[in-house]
């Protein structure tokens, strides 16, 4: 490639110069700076000076031609299509020779550069690029290897399949030219060469194209000839290989595997402890992996023990450090993690509904070789179940009996180990559970926090026996004795203690529902002692503690001495916090809960609490309409929270929050919100129209039809990408069908056409469906032969309830108007209809009867009946002949 005919000004080479050394200066006046930049980058050719500087500037500091270099790298990036072509062939020209740089600096620059080019324009745009790195594999020099593998790595990094497309006028795609030159630097002298060439192949291990598929004997042979290198960064690249291929073509390793599971023990205890932590990936793949676990039955004793180990505190563990931590420490900011709240998802979910992160162990916040140890542990339990527990136990006795003070961290370890396998081996420890919690009570109590803190957590993990067994009067005692030593957790004065045991609680709090009943008081005066000492971090986990509480305990909190327990310093809070001020999300999360389970009992606190929300709604659509005219900077969360609390209040109060909303404007500003473009402020939105319809449908009225054509938008093409926001509209619609009844039918048709039975909120379509059938039949019941096949499968799978009756006055009054459009549907039907376990109402059992004697009244005078009856399943036609009389 002939270098273009582009010089560079002196004035403006000098100019480029002084702003990237004044650039690095932390004194400067930045804004200064930038406007100069601002003003440089409108020269048409600014990039080519960039390019100048990083490649010929060799009297220039090195840091010069780097910034130099990460300047143009960014405004390739972003600006590559409007580059003039001359301009692009002078950089690609200028740095192609520096791939080699004897500077390390500029080559790694250098080759970020070329990755950007390769990315936007591909390899068919620079042959050169193609031939030149060949040519650096292939050549002695150290810098020119280096820096082409260098580039290399990183185009296989932020685009693999580049590299594994056809290249117009190129014999082979360019991975089955680099493939076998990157696997002969495998055996290099250099340590950096062989970590380069292994982490660009192992790009390649999830996309496993052709050219690594042929290859991959020798490579598998280069991987082991690597297992032992002196550099702990390719060892660790061993194994992170090792792990990948497990997981994308186990058959390839499954040859080897008893040699590579004693490699895997081995890196276990790498002194390096990235190396450890990468190996220990190695046994949750593999029992992902489906592979037979007679593999690693053999190995179980000495990796159980390994597991063990690594899960002893490491010394410079963060959790050590801060050990020692008391109550009274102000919270950093980096330990207040951001939260995200979860909008209400109202009906029958379907599983559209996220799960929640699971952050049981999350008693530290990275990931390292303890949490990833215990991970393995965890999962190993439930392929090998109670077959490790004569390896785990004893080992776990040991570590539980010691008694010196310096041995603490494996007592904490072996307690951790205790939690790791609660669900996978539960049968076999059941008949030691008893004890196993006595100790984890006492345990609650030792000296170090840490191991009164991993107790918390160990114990949370046997909710669901601890519950159980509750059930008894000696359970009821161990039940009291768990219960208060929780709660004299939560007082603890350290703060990672406290953490623990408020979230040991909640889970607790979910297994024994009614169970706290009697004991609110005791647990109400104890939560609401700690909301008096708690700072900000465990103040948000505390509210949590408390919402669940009220979940678990719904209108048995409904008493006037557990109001004024709880109430006061919440309520005293709620007023401290500003309306921009995000610590109000989880105490609106509070509350919700709060509302529901007082039910009327909330009322004397309602109307500031309802205000509260309208104003939070009312501020923050202004300020995202209007940002430049309002105090507070626009937050959907806002929103969000607010109409999920008020959603909680018309559950719990009911008809009486029919006052508070006709003194407002939440009419407007909800069908505002229906409409909003944020999926999460529409889901909200829409659960709260249901449930303000069920509590006072008459001051929705006067724009029904507007909130009804709103929430049939939401079932439309997006319903895949949105299918909570679906789900709750979908719900809405029916509540409104039920309660308005008449106001539905403009939009029934399309509500049909639109639900079309999507299967990702199929239970709720069928609710629906049924709903709208049973108050507008005349209008559905044309159209039945088109749904009602998948209707009537999806109503067989719905739990029995009232919104199931519904549905099923829905598919009797149908069948009424139009008996013709089921006939052919009538296997279907009944099985729906065989799938109730118990009817309550008797009224619409005598409307199923009445359909079934119609349609074996009507088959029988065509003679079909025992054609039609026949072939429904000899248990299902036992069970109709007798609820039903057939």
């Amino acid at each position: 490639m002939a270098t273009a005919a582009w010089h560079p000004q002196e004035d403006g080479l000098k100019e480029i110069c002084g702003l990237l050394e004044q650039y690095r200066l932390p004194t400067v006046d930045q804004s200064r700076i930038w406007q100069q930049h601002q003003r440089c980058s409108q020269l048409p050719d600014f990039n080519n000076y960039l390019a100048f500087i990083l490649c010929r500037a060799e009297g220039d500091a090195v840091n010069i031609r780097q910034a130099a270099g990460l300047l143009l790298k960014n405004n390739l990036r972003n600006n590559y299509q409007l580059i003039q072509p001359g301009h692009l062939q002078y950089i690609k020209a200028e740095v192609l020779p520096c791939l080699g740089s004897s500077d390390f600096g500029v080559r790694s620059t250098v080759g970020t550069i070329v990755s950007v080019v390769v990315q936007h324009g591909g390899f068919q745009s620079w042959p050169e690029l193609y031939q030149a790195l060949v040519q650096c594999l292939d050549g002695n020099d150290y810098n020119h290897m280096e820096g082409a593998l260098g580039a290399l790595f990183k185009i296989a990094e932020d685009l693999p399949e580049m590299l594994d497309s056809e290249v117009p006028g190129f014999a082979d795609r360019p991975i089955s030219i680099f493939i076998p030159r990157l696997l002969q630097f495998f055996t290099s002298e250099y340590a950096v060469l062989r970590k380069l060439s292994l982490g660009t192949v192992n790009q390649f291990i999830v996309l496993l194209p052709s050219a690594l598929f042929i290859n991959m004997g020798q490579y598998l042979q280069g991987l082991f000839s690597l297992a032992n290198d002196s550099s702990g960064d390719v060892r660790k690249l061993v194994c992170a290989a090792l792990v990948q291929l497990l997981e994308v073509q186990p058959s390839a390793l499954q040859p080897h595997m008893k040699n590579i599971i004693e490699y895997m023990l081995q890196a276990n205890k790498d002194s390096d402890k990235d190396v450890a932590l990468e190996a220990c990936e190695f046994w949750s793949a593999f029992c992902e992996a489906h592979i037979p676990p007679d593999f690693l039955r053999e190995f179980l004793p000495r990796l159980v023990d390994i597991l063990l180990d690594n899960m002893v505190y490491a010394d410079d563990d963060e959790a050590l450090q801060d050990e020692d931590e008391d109550e009274n420490a102000p919270d950093r900011d980096q330990d207040i993690k951001p939260r995200f709240h979860q909008s209400r998802l109202m009906g029958a979910t379907d599983g559209a509904e996220e799960d929640e992160d699971d952050d049981d162990a999350d008693i530290i916040n990275s990931w390292n070789l303890r949490k990833c140890s215990a991970a393995g542990l965890d999962i190993l339990s439930t392929v090998f179940g109670d077959e490790i527990l004569p390896i785990l136990l004893p080992l776990v006795q040991v570590r539980l009996s010691t008694t010196e003070e310096s041995a603490w961290v494996q007592k904490e370890a072996a307690i951790l180990a205790l939690g790791a396998v609660a669900e996978g081996c539960i049968s076999g420890l059941s008949p030691h559970l008893a004890q196993i919690v006595v100790y984890l009570v006492s345990f609650m109590e030792d000296t170090r926090p840490l191991v009164r803190s991993i107790s918390c957590w160990t114990l949370s993990r046997y909710s669901k026996w601890i519950a159980e067994v509750a059930q008894s009067p000696e359970g009821q005692l161990q039940f009291d004795a768990i219960l208060k030593g929780l709660l004299r957790r939560i007082l603890d004065p350290h703060k990672r203690v406290q953490e623990a045991a408020c979230s040991a609680f909640a889970t607790l709090e979910e297994e024994a529902a009614e169970d706290l009943a009697p004991r609110l008081e005791l647990i109400l005066q104890h939560l609401m002692y700690a909301f008096g000492t708690y700072q900000r971090r465990n103040l948000r986990i505390l509210y949590d503690a408390i919402g669940t509480l009220a979940d678990a305990v719904g209108s048995e909190l409904n008493n006037p001495k557990y109001l004024e327990i709880l109430m006061p310093p919440l309520i005293s809070k709620w007023k401290q916090l500003l309306d921009n001020d995000k610590d109000l999300f989880p105490l609106l999360e509070c509350f919700t809960s709060i509302a529901q389970a007082f039910g009327p009992g909330f009322t004397p606190y309602a109307e500031p609490v309802f205000m509260r929300c309208i104003n939070l709604i009312r501020i923050h659509q202004v300020a995202k309409a209007d940002p430049q005219n309002t105090s507070v900077n626009y937050d959907k969360e806002f929103i969000v929270c607010s109409l999920d609390l008020l959603s909680g209040l018309a559950e719990g109060l009911g008809s009486s929050i029919e006052s508070l909303v006709s003194r407002s404007d939440l009419r407007d500003l909800l069908l505002q919100c229906c409409a909003d473009e944020a999926p999460d402020v529409r889901q909200s939105a829409l659960a709260l129209l249901g449930d303000l319809v069920k509590a006072c449908a008459v001051h929705l009225q006067p724009r029904l039809a507007e909130f009804l054509n709103v929430a049939a938008k939401q079932l439309g093409q997006d319903v895949k990408e949105n299918v909570s926001v679906a789900n709750n509209a979908c719900w809405a619609i029916g509540e409104v069908a039920v309660k308005i009844r008449s106001d539905i039918s403009p939009v029934v048709l399309t509500v049909i056409s639109s639900l079309g039975l999507n299967k990702s909120l199929l239970e709720n379509s069928a609710i629906t469906l049924g709903r709208l059938g049973w108050v507008c039949p005349e209008l559905v019941a044309p159209h039945m032969e088109h749904f009602m096949q998948p209707w009537c499968r999806a109503l067989g799978m719905i739990r029995d309830d009232f919104e199931k009756e519904d549905a099923f006055r829905g598919l009797c009054a149908m069948v009424r108007s139009n008996p013709g459009g089921a006939v052919n549907s009538f296997v279907y039907m009944c099985e729906a209809i065989g799938s109730w376990h118990e009817i309550r109402s008797k009224e619409l059992s005598l409307e199923i009867a009445q359909v079934l004697h119609g349609y074996k009244q009507m088959l029988s005078q065509s003679k079909s009946w025992e054609q039609y009856f026949g072939v429904l399943d000899a248990t299902l036609r036992d069970k109709l002949v007798n609820t039903y009389g057939l």
